[in-house]
């Protein structure tokens, strides 16, 4: 082989390993679940129509959602390794694989946590302890302390969960008030729909993780029982909060009747369960999420 065969060889190589570090960097922060939350974020300010606000504001914003919850999800697979390794589904991960080390992963996911913390402190001191708040619940209460003992424990994930939604309405309206708690209660409510769902297509996974989730401990018809009356108070939370907000009939209608659709869907699984239909919910409620705060978004400016 020549040595031009082999000085090209080299650089294609470093590049390959390279390119293996970004992706493996790049799945440790659940894009899919990021942007959502950075949805509810943007939902929430500019819920609170900010007559100061800015495009840059409003991107500054969502920069300091986007470091921090990208951030924590890595801190969070760096605790969870372990959990991760056990479990058929999760064994690919960067972690248990081996190709990333928790040194670099834990590193990857502080350096992301302060960065977006200091932009929002920089940005308001309110907007910043909302957001170290969620960083907190999420990291210590429920990952570290709950996820290994109580299915309970997603109630704490659920509400670390509703502060980028109440972080953005904070920024817009310069604190916390009560349509931002009301906000933040309905991502709070549609993390059973969310996290529930997938529990029960994955529940022998989560057995092999040691991981008590709700269908585990108290069976399926509890779970699905659980997940219908969240669904019913999220669609009440959501409604109530477009009136109180003042969005255009159109948008409220709208709210109001794809509440309803999730509500129905969910009471049959109750009286009809099936595999597919619990499939359905698990990809609906993500849909009816992001739905949810466009239409709020859309209600709210128009």
């Amino acid at each position: 082989m020549s040595d031009a065969a082999v000085s090209q060889r080299v650089p294609e190589g470093a590049l390959g390993r390279l390119w293996s570090k970004l992706e493996a960097h790049g799945s440790l922060i659940k894009s899919k679940q990021t942007l959502l939350l950075l949805a509810t974020g943007l939902a929430g300010y500019l819920s609170a129509r900010p007559e100061s606000g800015t495009s840059l504001g409003a991107r500054l914003m969502t920069l300091a959602l986007f470091s921090a919850v990208s951030g924590t999800t890595a801190l969070n697979m760096v605790f969870d390794r372990d959990i991760d390794a056990r479990m058929v589904r999760t064994a690919r991960r960067p972690l248990p694989s081996g190709t990333l080390s928790a040194r670099e992963a834990a590193r990857f996911g502080g350096v992301l946590v302060a960065a977006g913390l200091a932009l929002a402190f920089w940005l308001s001191r309110p907007f910043g302890w909302v957001i170290a708040a969620g960083v907190g619940l999420d990291l210590c209460v429920y990952t570290l302390w709950l996820k290994r003992r109580t299915p309970w424990s997603i109630v704490f994930g659920g509400v670390s969960g509703g502060m980028p939604i109440l972080a953005g309405r904070t920024l817009g309206t310069g604190g916390v008030d009560g349509l931002g708690l009301l906000l933040a209660l309905s991502v709070l409510l549609w993390i059973p729909a969310h996290i529930l769902t997938f529990a029960m297509k994955h529940a022998d996974d989560y057995r092999l993780g040691g991981v008590p989730t709700w269908p585990a401990v108290h069976g399926f018809d509890s779970t699905r029982r659980f997940i219908a009356v969240s669904n019913a108070l999220r669609a009440v939370s959501l409604v109530a909060a477009g009136w109180w907000l003042g969005i255009c009939p159109w948008s409220l209608s709208l709210l109001a009747v794809s509440g309803v659709v999730t509500v129905c869907l969910s009471v049959r699984a109750v009286l009809r369960p099936s595999a597919q239909l619990n499939l359905l919910l698990f990809k609906l409620a993500s849909l009816h999420m992001l739905a949810s705060m466009v239409l709020l978004t859309l209600g709210a400016v128009f």
